[in-house]
Parts: C-alpha cells; sequence; structure tokens
C-alpha cells in the first residue's frame, strides 16, 4: 500500500486519490503589527482535515530550507507551515547578523510566543487542517524555540528538537508541559555539549515531561542541513552534515508525529 494512503487512513483522513501533489503557497500574516511572512505546504491530492505541523527555522531565518521540511512535512500527508520568527522574512548572511536577530527573539519571549502563536491561529484556519492536531518541529534556533513553546504549555500534540538549544530561563511547573518531546543532537556538537543534555533531562523529569532524547555519536551542530559544511568552512563554525543522523532523526521524527496525532 502507498505509504501516503496507508498514513491517511491511520488517521482518518478521506483518501480520494493515490496521486500526491503537494501545493506550497506563501503566507502573509500578522502578530502585534509585524507582518510575518510563512510558507504553508500541503497535498491536495486527498479531501478533507489532516493535522498540521509549524517548521521553524534556523538562525539564518525563514529560507529555503525551512520551506523545504514543510514540503516534506506535506508529502506525508500533514498541511505545514514554515512560520517566520524574525519579521517581514528577514535573513542573515552572517553569523553576526543571525546571531543578532536570534537574541531579539530569545530575549523576548512574549514576542516569540505571539509570532509562535499567529502561526499556530493561521494553521486552525486553513480548511485542510484539524485544528485540534498541531505540533511544531525547529531547527538550531528553531529547536530552541519550539520547546519553549513545550515549557509555556502551548496546545502542542508533539515538538521535535533538531540539533535544538537546551537550555532556558523559563521555570516549568509539573504538568505545565502538555507536549510530548523528542530531541536530537550530536554528541560533537560544542553548542550543545553533554552537560547542556544532561541539564535538560533533570529539566524534563522534574517536569514530569514526556519526553526523549536521542544524541549522535560524531554528529556536529547543524547535522541535518546539507549546507552545513558549506557554512561551516565559509564561517570557520563547528558546523557538519551527518547524513546517518539525519536520515535517522527524520525517520525517527516521522514516528514520533504519527504516534502523537494517533493518541486520543
Amino acid at each position: 500500500m502507498n505509504k501516503i494512503v496507508w498514513f491517511m487512513m491511520l488517521c482518518g483522513l478521506s483518501v480520494t486519490s493515490v496521486q500526491a501533489k503537494v501545493v506550497g503557497k506563501e503566507v502573509n500574516y500578522q502578530a502585534d503589527g509585524v507582518t510575518l511572512k510563512g510558507y504553508i505546504a500541503y497535498d491536495d491530492a486527498f479531501k478533507g482535515k489532516r493535522p498540521a505541523v509549524l517548521v521553524v527555522h534556523e538562525w539564518w531565518g525563514h529560507n529555503a530550507y525551512a520551506r523545504h521540511r514543510a514540503d516534506m512535512l506535506a508529502e506525508l500527508g500533514y498541511t505545514a507551515l514554515a512560520v517566520d520568527m524574525y519579521g517581514d522574512g528577514k535573513q542573515a548572511h552572517h553569523p553576526d547578523e543571525a546571531g543578532k536577530f536570534a537574541a531579539e527573539v530569545n530575549k523576548n519571549m512574549p514576542v516569540a510566543r505571539a509570532r509562535f502563536e499567529a502561526g499556530m491561529n493561521l494553521l486552525r484556519r486553513e480548511p485542510t487542517v484539524d485544528a485540534g492536531k498541531m505540533a511544531a518541529i525547529g531547527y538550531c534556533f528553531g529547536g530552541g524555540v519550539v520547546l519553549n513553546m513545550a515549557r509555556l504549555g502551548e496546545d502542542l500534540k508533539g515538538v521535535v528538537s533538531f540539533h535544538g538549544s537546551l537550555g532556558t530561563d523559563i521555570p516549568v511547573q509539573p504538568g505545565k508541559i502538555k507536549a510530548r518531546i523528542i530531541s536530537f543532537s550530536g554528541e560533537a556538537d560544542p553548542m550543545i555539549n553533554a552537560d547542556s543534555v544532561a541539564a535538560f533531562k533533570r529539566e524534563m523529569d522534574n517536569a514530569g515531561a514526556n519526553y526523549r532524547v536521542v544524541t549522535y555519536p560524531g554528529a556536529q551542530h547543524a547535522f541535518t542541513n546539507p549546507e552545513a559544511d558549506e557554512l561551516g568552512r565559509k564561517f570557520k563554525l563547528p558546523l557538519s552534515y551527518n547524513v546517518e543522523a539525519d536520515k535517522d532523526s527524520w525517520q525517527q521524527a516521522t514516528v514520533f508525529l504519527r504516534e502523537v496525532f494517533s493518541d486520543k
């Protein structure tokens, strides 16, 4: 059986065709007077409502990589929104600029939350979306964002962090986290070292969260991005693509999403 058809049947969705056709469209939406420029992807070969997934970009901003991941989620039968956390679709072209953009969001959690929730609200209005089934995934900066949204108690079925920051200033109370969590990190990533992973595990245990941590020996930061090697050389940063870790983390993430959306 076609894997997309099987997935749609598992989720109780209407299957009217086996010919997948991903449709992508640019969207503008608002948060506190700031225009955010996102990208929605879905498979128009199927009718009816389906689960939705927000994709939060790396510190470089909303770019082609985030959109590619949204397309991949659409191929799995979801409606996906690659969000814009910086506003006006801003993209960084140097680590100094990327760090500045990311810090501006991270130091103002009400702004971050408003922009994330604006994406959630946009998805809820999409005719292809089952508003009761929503998750989020994020990469690097975006991985930290989705973990913080879980810490804040956002109504998400699950969150997936790929080489995302694990630290936070948000105090988490037991029972606050609603979402199931899975985090993927590289053991050779100096930005997310073993101490950070251990501290995250203690935090999640104290919060009573349903979580899982996966680490990859030898994998460095940005291990899911095929452009990581080039960026690492260009800016002398410890970035490196790892094809095995990329494939395994994506496979595990797809299983995770299927499970969280199947939960009653």
